[in-house]
């Protein structure tokens, strides 16, 4: 028996190794059972992205709720990770679940879960579930279970998740205005489950790998610079593309390109959505961000005299917060990221189309509204470096942050330390190295920010010496 915990976002496994039927079909049975708990006429969302296996798992885990007399609707294909929480909320569900290990790499799958207000299941309902994850079930009983049985019974479902997210973004957006507006723009799916919405909503403009590809063309779906090569070269070739959105593999996450192909990364994302919502929108509320989020952020919001609170990573952390107060902007340096009048949940496209409006109504370039950021934070660039080390290698590197044993980092010396969430050494109010376990993968994050790209690759190299020597 496997023991399953859930980590940031979920829990995520490879499949056929860790993430079988079996395993999905323990979590079914304690979603089953939480649901019950909570209420007793429960109902529960599914869906899944373009991953591998998406169909098998979802009709897993209805077999295992249909089974338990609880009703189900079933997305009719493959969607996102909003349309998901969308749905949960809109026809009033107890839970979503949806089958994704969105970022990750292609031979990962996983099993998120959504609360009833429209975002990420809060922590402490996270692990109240968790501790009801049975050590087996009965696989036989489940492959008996016909779902067109529970579909005449009225306990199964087919919903158009996708059809409801379209019309909720023409209900939000000018989208007559984006598209004859004087700005040409392009789109980078990276074979996620998103493709298809913006196939529908702007087919006249660049769009870039729309398909369904479960291996995501040997790239993980995570919009970082590294992913998006073919989508930089595409913009900078054709020279007439003034801003490209790409998304993630379940379409929660956001990264932008600017006109000459260039890379906008999720901090400057964060600081154009506050730009535009509070100064051109006059749009009030506090921001949240996680803690590995630039330190710009906070310039910026003192700037405009906006509350600012840096929050543990992990989305649900700042879902809580916007369920409780009032946020303008809510995100994380992975690019998953919310704003004021929406869902409680990122989503990559609707943050794009923010943009793109902003674009529209100020008629000003990507690049000059950057401009007008910097004019008030100063300039910085941010970096990142995954690193994939033995399992005996991270623990020593965890357990010297753990002890303060890191004073100085190539020339780099320690100003202040904050452990909020990780270890982020300061070097100067703008400088600063950050070392993190991730939750979901076999991973030491190293972070970076500097005055310039030079600067921040200097610290993560300096860095990465550092903890690999000492």
């Amino acid at each position: 028996m496997q023991k399953i915990k859930f980590g940031t976002d979920g829990w995520r496994a490879v499949i056929a190794k860790e993430f079988t039927v079996a395993n999905v079909a323990r979590i079914a049975e304690a979603t089953a059972k939480w649901v019950r708990q909570k209420s007793s006429n429960p109902t529960v969302m599914i869906g899944h992205d373009c991953r591998f296996g998406g169909e098998l798992f979802t009709t897993t885990v209805a077999k295992v709720l249909t089974n338990q007399q609880i009703k189900v609707y079933l997305a009719d294909t493959f969607v996102t990770a909003p349309m998901v929480s969308m749905g949960t909320k809109n026809h009033q569900c107890a839970v979503g679940v949806f089958i994704t290990a969105s970022h990750n790499p292609p031979e990962y799958n996983g099993y998120k879960l959504k609360g009833n207000y429209g975002g990420p299941l809060l922590e402490e309902e996270v692990l109240e579930l968790e501790v009801l994850i049975p050590d087996t079930v009965d696989e036989k009983l489940i492959d008996k279970i016909d779902l067109e049985e529970m579909r005449k019974n009225g306990l199964l479902v087919s919903v158009d998740l996708e059809g409801m997210y379209i019309d909720y973004l023409k209900k939000h957006f000018d989208l007559d205005a984006i598209r004859n507006s004087k700005f040409n723009f392009a789109f980078d799916a990276m074979y996620g489950s998103g493709q298809r919405v913006m196939r529908k909503l702007f087919p006249d403009i660049t769009l870039l790998h729309c398909e369904r590809q479960p291996l995501f063309d040997g790239i993980p779906p995570e919009p970082l610079a590294k992913n998006l090569k073919t989508f930089s070269k595409t913009i900078s070739s054709k020279g007439n593309i003034d801003c490209g959105l790409a998304i993630d593999g379940d379409a929660d996450r956001t990264a932008l390109m600017d006109s000459k192909g260039n890379y906008i990364d999720s901090h400057h994302v964060i600081l154009l959505l506050i730009h535009y919502l509070h100064h051109y929108k006059k749009m009030t509320g506090k921001v949240a961000v996680g803690f590995s989020s630039s330190v710009k952020i906070k310039k910026l919001c003192e700037a405009y005299d906006i509350p600012i609170e840096f929050v543990k990573i992990g989305f649900k952390h700042i879902c809580g917060m916007m369920l409780e107060e009032e946020v303008l902007v809510g995100g994380e340096e992975s690019g998953g990221i919310a704003v004021k009048g929406e869902l409680p949940e990122r989503d990559g496209i609707y943050n794009g189309l923010v943009i793109w409006e902003a674009m529209v109504n100020t008629g000003k370039t990507l690049s000059e509204l950057i401009q007008e950021i910097y004019d008030i934070t100063g300039s910085f660039a941010f970096e990142r470096a995954d690193l994939k080390i033995p399992q005996e290698e991270k623990e020593r590197i965890v357990n010297n942050c753990e002890k303060g044993h890191y004073k100085q980092f190539g020339n780099y010396v320690v100003q202040k330390v904050e452990t909020l969430d990780g270890f982020k050494y300061y070097f100067s109010e703008h400088q600063w190295l950050m070392i993190r376990p991730s939750g979901t993968e076999p991973l030491l994050r190293t972070y970076a920010e500097g005055a310039n790209q030079k600067e921040a690759l200097d610290i993560l190299k300096s860095g990465y010496e550092t903890i690999m020597s000492d």
